[in-house]
C-alpha cells in the first residue's frame, strides 16, 4: 500500500479525515468495521469503485500462509459485507433467526411431551441442551422391549428435523439464492474448491467462489461485489483480466471490487522495474484503502477509511491495554513505524523537521516491501 493510494477517494465533510482510528475490540469487530467502511465508501461514491482491505495479525510468523491465517477474518468480513451491501441478505438473516427461535421452542415442547409420555427428555428450564438426543438409538433399543408406535416414530422424525434446522441456524442449505451475488476469487481452483466445501455454513448463500486462472465458466450476470482474496503476483494478469471484464459487463450493477491482502508485485515474478511500476499504476495505486490492521511485536498499526492511520503501543495501564502514540494521514513505512516507537520510548530523538529524510527513505523502502 503506497502512501499515495486512495487519492481517488471521494470528497468528505471537513474534519472527518482528521479523526484517529481506534483499535478493534476483536477479530469479529475488525471484520465488521472493514465491511462498514466498504459500505460507507459505496454510499459516498454512489458508483462502482475499487478498494483494498489489509489484515495481518501474524507479527511476522510465517508458519501459515496469509491465505490460511486470515481465513477467519475473511469469512466474517464477507458475512458482514453481505449483510450491509447485498439486497435481501438482511431479510434472509432475520428469517433464519426467527426460524431458529421457533425450532428451539418446538424442540423444547416436543421433548417435554416425550417426557410426559415416558419416552425420555430433558429437565425443564431455560438452559436446554439442543445437542444429540437419543432418537434412532433409543427407538432401536425400545424395539427390543416393545413395538414402536407411529406416534413415537413421528416424534423422532420431527425431532431430527428440528435439530437439523437448529444446526443450520434456521437456514435451508438446499435453497437457491436468486438475488445479487458476492463472488470471491481465490488464488487457485484448489483453494476455491476447499472454500466451497468449508465455508458453506459460515457465509450467506449469496456468496459464490471462483478462481484466478483457468477457464471462467461461472455466471457473473448477478455479481454485485467481487473480492480478490490474497491475489499473488503470479495471478496479476488474471486479476486484471477478470476485473476489467466484470466492470465492463456489469457496469453500474457492480457496486465494488475489493482486494483483500493483495500481493501483486513481487521481485521474483514481476520485478520492481518498469513492469512492476506499470502494474502498480494500473491496478494498485487506484485502490482506496478501506481498512488496514497489522499487529506488531509491541503494538499495532490500523486505519479505517476515511480516518487517520494510527500507531498503538501495548500499555497495561491504558484502557484496553493499548495507547495511541502516533496518528498520520498516510501509511508509514516499516522503518518509520519502528522510529515512532523508539522516539516514544526515548530510544532516539525526534528530528526537528519531523521524520523528513526518514519519510523519503521510508516511502522508498515501503514501495519495495509492501507493494
Amino acid at each position: 500500500l503506497s502512501s499515495t493510494a486512495g487519492d481517488t477517494a471521494p470528497p468528505l465533510p471537513p474534519g472527518i479525515q482528521n479523526l484517529p482510528t481506534e483499535l478493534p475490540d476483536s477479530l469479529s469487530d475488525a471484520a465488521s468495521i472493514a465491511a462498514n467502511a466498504c459500505q460507507q465508501l459505496s454510499v459516498t461514491t454512489g458508483t462502482s469503485f475499487r478498494c483494498r482491505v489489509d489484515f495481518d495479525t501474524s507479527v511476522g510468523d510465517e508458519t501459515y500462509t496469509t491465505l490460511k491465517s486470515s481465513t477467519e477474518f475473511m469469512q466474517q468480513f464477507v458475512s458482514s459485507l453481505c449483510l450491509a451491501s447485498i439486497e435481501g441478505v438482511r431479510e434472509w438473516k432475520m428469517d433464519g433467526a426467527m426460524k431458529l427461535v421457533q425450532a428451539k421452542a418446538d424442540l423444547r415442547d416436543l421433548r417435554e411431551q416425550a417426557q410426559e409420555m415416558g419416552l425420555g427428555g430433558v429437565d425443564e428450564g431455560d438452559d436446554v441442551d439442543f445437542g444429540d438426543y437419543p432418537g434412532d438409538e433409543a427407538t432401536e433399543n425400545k424395539t427390543e422391549e416393545a413395538p414402536v408406535s407411529e406416534e413415537e416414530i413421528r416424534m423422532a422424525e420431527k425431532e431430527a428435523e428440528l435439530l437439523q434446522i437448529i444446526a443450520n441456524e434456521g437456514t435451508d442449505p438446499s435453497s437457491k439464492w436468486a438475488g445479487p451475488k458476492l463472488r470471491i476469487y481465490m488464488p487457485d481452483e484448489g483453494s476455491a474448491a476447499l472454500a466451497r466445501r468449508d465455508w458453506a455454513s459460515t457465509v450467506p448463500p449469496c456468496v459464490e467462489f471462483s478462481s484466478c486462472g483457468g477457464i471462467q465458466v461461472a455466471d457473473v450476470s448477478k455479481d454485485a461485489i467481487i473480492i480478490f482474496y490474497c491475489p499473488r503476483a503470479s495471478e496479476a494478469e488474471f486479476v486484471e483480466e477478470i476485473l476489467y471484464k466484470t466492470e465492463e459487463e456489469r457496469g453500474d450493477g457492480l457496486r465494488m471490487s475489493v482486494m483483500v491482502n493483495p500481493l501483486l508485485v513481487d521481485m521474483g515474478v514481476t520485478g520492481f522495474g518498469m513492469a512492476g511500476r506499470r502494474l502498480r499504476e494500473r491496478l494498485i495505486d487506484g485502490l482506496i484503502p478501506a481498512y488496514y490492521l497489522r499487529t506488531l511485536p509491541w503494538g499495532a498499526l490500523t486505519r479505517v477509511w476515511p480516518q487517520l492511520f494510527t500507531v498503538w503501543q501495548e500499555d497495561e495501564e491504558a484502557e484496553g491495554g493499548y495507547r495511541m502514540i502516533k496518528a498520520m494521514d498516510r501509511l508509514p513505512s516499516n522503518p518509520e513505524v519502528e522510529d515512532i516507537y523508539d522516539i516514544e520510548n526515548g530510544d532516539m530523538s525526534a528530528p526537528q523537521d519531523g521524520l523528513g529524510f526518514l519519510n523519503a527513505l521510508g516511502d522508498f523502502v515501503n514501495g519495495m516491501t509492501k507493494l
